[in-house]
């Protein structure tokens, strides 16, 4: 393997871990954060649980396929510029 490429495998894994890192932070935002202060929230009564819990677990779910999606575009979008 020349210099070139070694660089490029380095850059690629830097962004890589990079970009894993920020959607983990985000994962663990929503997963966390949300739910926690759902219960400042919670006014309405759902089903015999707040209404704020089932709108964070809704949402929390919508925010982790966003997640999953955004992850699969951008690895194939830093894929097709590395050309690996």
């Amino acid at each position: 393997m020349d210099h070139e490429q070694a660089t490029r495998n380095q850059r690629y894994w830097r962004r890589t871990r990079r970009l894993t890192g920020w959607l983990l932070c985000v994962w663990a935002l929503v997963c966390f954060g949300i739910t926690f202060f759902a219960r400042e929230l919670s006014a309405l009564r759902f089903f015999g649980w707040p209404f704020s819990f089932w709108v964070a677990a809704q949402g929390a779910l919508l925010v982790f396929c966003g997640i999953v999606a955004y992850y699969a575009w951008a690895m194939g979008k830093l894929d097709q510029e590395t050309e690996l």
